[in-house]
């Protein structure tokens, strides 16, 4: 239910738990025989951890990866029985926090392995996941590394890691090469390891078939409602929708301009209405269009959804107020006060992405404080 402080905010989010629980059993039932976890970092990519966890735990989720051991720690509470992998690895100095909240470091190299053993060596025995590179060169053993270790005869026997997993550089593109290098080397690793589970496919992955599965998926973006794949219709449910009010309506004459460096003129009379929603929100000035170079930015910049039909950006995104075209909307239907859906269920989140020449992950993960929040379909 909407509370009043919603009904009248500035900016507002409603994020659809429902959807999220449902997108996620999409993931696990497309994942095969392998099981699906659950991507939490970046607070839930900017939809609240407190909420969503609770929701892909009752939905059947017991995998869960973080970026950082205090994200795990945070977490820990939200899933008593589920297993908290932490991306980052660990360092001197965190080492408490991993055995105190049941927390699974990721070995990401040769120096954090060393320092897991140390830990090892003070606190006794504790679950690990050794993380090999296969080509995006970011984190991880190279296979040669991987493959020495197994074949170590010092190898202490405490080592005995509970998952061995690599990240596919571009499962957003099934046709890429690269998913097939990635692919065969990865196998020829996990091979030397036999007994240990494996996990490749993150969400994109999960689409490139039952060959990238191996016994653990790890959707990410999917499970939020983004694109997981680059030209394919998406599947997933809108999980959020950004809405924000109207300020002002005004009729801007023919031949005059209108925000920052006078970037839009107008070519007939028009209505505009100013809009509660900045780049401080988390709406990127890229979304004005003109001179965007990054990706495939649509150079005519983003939409809003209004009164069932979609409405054009125009001029800048500044830091509080945005400038959307409602001419071809009958007058009397807009008025100051009435939202405009910036992204949802009719506007989807990886458009207005391409809009600013980015990803629908950086739009979610830059939600600013000012949206008030509501949460629907929880248990």
């Amino acid at each position: 239910m909407q509370n009043s402080d919603f009904s009248s905010a500035s900016s507002r989010l409603t994020v659809d738990l429902a959807a999220l629980a449902d997108n996620w059993r999409m993931m696990n039932e497309r994942s095969g025989r392998a099981r699906a976890a659950a991507v939490l970092k970046g607070n839930a990519y900017g939809l609240g951890v407190m909420q969503a966890a609770p929701a892909l735990y009752a939905a059947g989720a017991r995998d869960f990866f973080v970026a950082s051991v205090e994200e795990g720690a945070e977490l820990r509470p939200l899933v008593p029985e589920g297993r908290v992998y932490v991306l980052a690895g660990m360092w001197p100095g965190n080492e408490a926090l991993f055995f105190e909240n049941d927390l699974v470091p990721i070995i990401n190299s040769q120096e954090q392995l060393a320092y897991f053993m140390a830990a090892l060596s003070e606190r006794g025995d504790h679950p690990c996941v050794l993380h090999v590179d296969t080509g995006m060169n970011r984190l991880g053993l190279s296979p040669e590394e991987a493959l020495r270790l197994v074949h170590d005869p010092v190898r202490p026997a405490s080592f005995s890691p509970v998952l061995v997993m690599s990240h596919l550089a571009c499962a957003d593109d099934p046709g890429h090469p690269m998913n097939r290098h990635q692919l065969q080397r990865f196998r020829e690793v996990t091979a030397f390891f036999e007994g240990v589970p494996a996990s490749l496919a993150n969400s994109g992955g999960v689409f490139l078939g039952e060959d990238y599965h191996f016994d653990l998926t790890r959707p990410g973006i999917a499970v939020y409602g983004g694109e997981a794949v680059d030209g394919d219709v998406n599947p997933m449910k809108p999980v959020v929708i950004a809405e924000a009010r109207i300020v002002q309506i005004r009729t801007v004459p023919s031949g005059e301009s209108a925000s920052y460096g006078a970037s839009v003129r107008f070519g007939r009379d028009s209505r505009i209405a100013t809009v509660a929603i900045g780049y401080a929100d988390g709406y990127h000035r890229s979304v004005s269009g003109g001179g965007v170079t990054l990706r495939q930015a649509m150079p005519s910049g983003a939409f809003g959804f209004l009164h069932g039909r979609k409405v054009p950006h125009v001029g800048r995104v500044t830091m509080d107020l945005s400038l959307f075209d409602v001419t071809d909307l009958p007058e009397s239907t807009v008025r100051a006060g009435d939202y405009i859906e910036l992204f949802g269920r009719n506007i989807p989140i990886d458009d207005v992405a391409r809009a600013g020449g980015t990803i629908g992950y950086e739009l979610l993960t830059s939600l600013g404080r000012r949206y008030h929040r509501t949460y629907v379909g929880g248990a």
